[in-house]
């Protein structure tokens, strides 16, 4: 199976962002790269963002998704 709809075997959760903010699930590939474009452009753009954004597009179109998802997890918790 692929595409953009492929489930995370386990969803992930990003933790709030600033004061009041709430957190996300991410339950589909579709979900987390949605979160990545609406990143800020110097957030987005960062190595890390990108390697996560490749990772996903690899899973979308067959490959495995726990490669994706320990991409979105690295990027999430990277301390700059």
């Amino acid at each position: 199976m692929a595409g953009w709809s492929r489930r995370f075997d386990e969803p992930i959760t990003i933790p709030p962002r600033g004061p009041g903010g709430r957190s996300r699930t991410l339950v589909t590939l579709k979900d987390a790269g949605d979160y990545v474009t609406r990143l800020p452009k110097a957030e987005h753009s960062a190595p890390e963002w990108q390697a996560a954004m490749l990772a996903l597009m690899l899973a979308a179109r067959g490959g495995p998704v726990m490669l994706a998802h320990i991409g979105m997890m690295q990027a999430i918790y990277c301390e700059r």
